[in-house]
C-alpha cells in the first residue's frame, strides 16, 4: 500500500483580456469591444472511500488544471478553465511540502478542499474606456494560477486496530471475523501493509477493523517499519492487543505485551489512553499455562479473552465485546487536528495583500516594490504603448512619483519596479 506521496499542483492561468473593436458608425476606431479572459481552473482535492491507497501518485506527481481562454471580440468572455478534481482516500492528511504543516485533514467521505485557485481572467479593453481614453489599445493579462507542492499522507480510518508482535495471528483473526483475505504464512512480517475488514454484527451494526502490521521493539524510534505502522493506529477508536499466549516461540507473553504497550506510549501518549481489549490467541496451544499467569498480571486492568483464530474458539465472545466497547466509546477520531494550520493558505497565497509600497535607494537606483506594484506589473502588458500609459497613470494615482520626488529623484535617474528598470522623466 502506498501511503505517502509528494505532488506538485498548478492551477490554471487566467485567459488574457482581448483588444477588439466594434464596427459601428460614430464610434472612434469602432469603439472598444474586447471581452474578458476566462478564469483558470482550480485544483480540488476530494476524499473518497472508493480508494484505499495513494498508489496513483507513485507514477504521476505533477498536476495542472486547465487554463482559461482569452477574451474574444464583441465583448465575448473567454471560457473558464475546467477545475481539476484529485481524489484521495478518506483519511488523507495534506501537508505543504517544504514546511510540512498540515493544511487539511480529509476524514469524511466526499469532503472537498480547494488547494490551488485558478488565476483570474484579464479584463478586455472595453473596461478601460473613459472620457479621455476613447480607444484603449490595451487589455489586462490573465493572472497566474496558484501553485503549491504538497505531501499526501494516508492514515487509515478504522474503528478497531489490531496490534501485537509479528506472527501472533492478526491476519488470521481479521480473515476470520471479516471478509478480508490478507496473505497469511507462518513467518514474521508476512503483512507489510495494513489490511482493512468490515465486521458485520447484524443488519444494523458493523465496524471496520484494521490489521496493523507487526510491531517490534524500537518501533516508536522508527525501527523496522515502526513509524509507518504506528501512524495508522492513531485514528482507531479501540485497540485489540493480540498476544501469542502459547509461547511456542520461546517468548514471554507478559513481557511482549508490556513492550508493545510501551512502544505505543512512546510514539504518542494518547495511544496508551485508548480503550483496549486483550485477546490471548493460540490458547488451544497453551501447554505451559501462560494464560493463568497473564490473567493474574493484567485481569484487573483489562478485559481479556481466550481465543484461537485458527479454530475460531472464543471469536464470537471477542467480537461481541468489541462491539459493546465501541458502543460505549465516543465516536471521535484521534487526529492531530490541533496541528491543522487553518490560516496557512491565506499566508501562503498572500490573500491578505499588504498594500504598502516600499521605497528605497540601492546604489544609484530608486527601488519601488510592494504587492500593489507586483499586481500591477502582473496584469499590464508593458510592450504595448497604451499599456505603458495605463501603468504610468496608475503609478501617479498611487502617488509613487510624488514620493520619489521627496527622495530627490532627478530626470535621467533609474527607477526599478520589480525586475524592470526605467529612466525617470517628468
Amino acid at each position: 500500500m502506498i501511503d505517502y506521496a509528494k505532488v506538485s499542483l498548478k492551477a490554471g492561468d487566467g485567459g488574457n483580456g482581448a483588444v477588439a473593436w466594434r464596427r459601428e458608425k460614430y464610434e472612434p476606431n469602432g469603439g472598444p469591444a474586447g471581452g474578458d479572459g476566462g478564469n483558470g481552473g482550480s485544483i480540488i482535492i476530494k476524499a473518497t472511500r472508493n480508494l484505499s491507497t495513494l498508489d496513483e501518485f507513485r507514477y504521476k506527481t505533477k498536476y495542472k488544471a486547465q487554463n482559461g481562454e482569452a477574451g474574444g471580440k464583441k465583448k465575448k468572455f473567454g471560457k473558464k478553465g475546467d477545475d481539476l478534481i484529485i481524489k484521495v482516500p478518506v483519511g488523507t492528511l495534506v501537508r505543504e511540502a517544504n514546511s510540512e504543516v498540515i493544511i487539511k485533514d480529509l476524514n469524511k467521505d466526499g469532503e472537498e478542499y480547494i488547494i490551488a485557485k485558478g488565476g483570474r481572467g484579464g479584463r478586455g479593453n472595453v473596461h478601460f474606456k473613459n472620457s479621455i481614453r476613447q480607444a484603449p489599445r490595451f487589455a489586462e493579462l490573465g493572472r497566474s494560477g496558484q501553485e503549491i507542492d504538497v505531501i499526501f499522507e494516508l492514515k487509515i480510518l478504522a474503528d478497531v486496530g489490531l496490534v501485537g508482535l509479528p506472527n501472533v495471528g492478526k491476519s488470521t483473526l481479521i480473515s476470520v471475523i471479516s471478509k478480508a483475505r490478507p496473505k497469511i504464512a507462518n513467518y514474521h512480517f508476512t503483512t507489510i501493509d495494513p489490511n482493512l475488514g468490515v465486521v458485520n454484527i447484524d443488519s444494523e451494526r458493523s465496524f471496520i477493523v484494521a490489521d496493523i502490521p507487526g510491531l517490534i521493539e524500537g518501533a516508536s524510534d522508527g525501527s523496522g517499519l515502526g513509524h509507518d505502522f504506528l501512524k495508522h493506529v492513531e485514528r482507531c477508536r479501540v485497540l485489540v492487543h493480540l498476544v501469542d499466549i502459547s509461547g511456542i516461540e520461546g517468548r514471554d507473553p507478559i513481557e511482549d505485551f508490556k513492550m508493545i504497550n510501551e512502544e505505543l506510549k512512546l510514539y504518542n501518549e494518547k495511544l496508551a489512553q485508548k480503550p483496549m481489549i486483550i485477546a490471548m490467541n493460540k490458547s488451544d496451544l497453551d501447554f505451559n499455562n501462560n494464560a493463568e499467569a497473564f490473567l493474574k498480571e493484567f485481569a484487573d486492568k483489562y478485559d481479556i479473552y481466550k481465543i484461537s483464530a485458527a479454530t475460531t474458539k472464543g471469536i464470537k465472545e471477542l467480537v461481541d465485546a468489541i462491539s459493546e466497547l465501541l458502543a460505549k466509546s465516543e465516536i471521535k477520531e484521534f487526529d492531530p487536528m490541533e496541528e491543522v494550520d487553518t490560516e496557512f493558505l491565506d499566508k501562503y497565497y498572500d490573500k491578505e495583500i499588504d498594500y504598502d509600497l516600499n521605497f528605497r535607494k540601492v546604489n544609484d537606483i530608486f527601488v519601488v516594490d510592494g504587492k500593489r506594484v507586483d499586481k500591477l506589473l502582473e496584469k499590464v502588458d508593458l510592450e504595448d504603448y497604451d499599456g505603458k500609459m495605463y501603468f504610468e497613470k496608475t503609478l501617479r494615482e498611487m502617488e509613487v512619483f510624488d514620493k520619489l520626488k521627496e527622495m530627490g529623484i532627478q530626470e535621467g535617474d533609474s527607477v526599478a519596479f520589480g525586475d524592470l528598470v526605467f529612466e525617470y522623466y517628468e
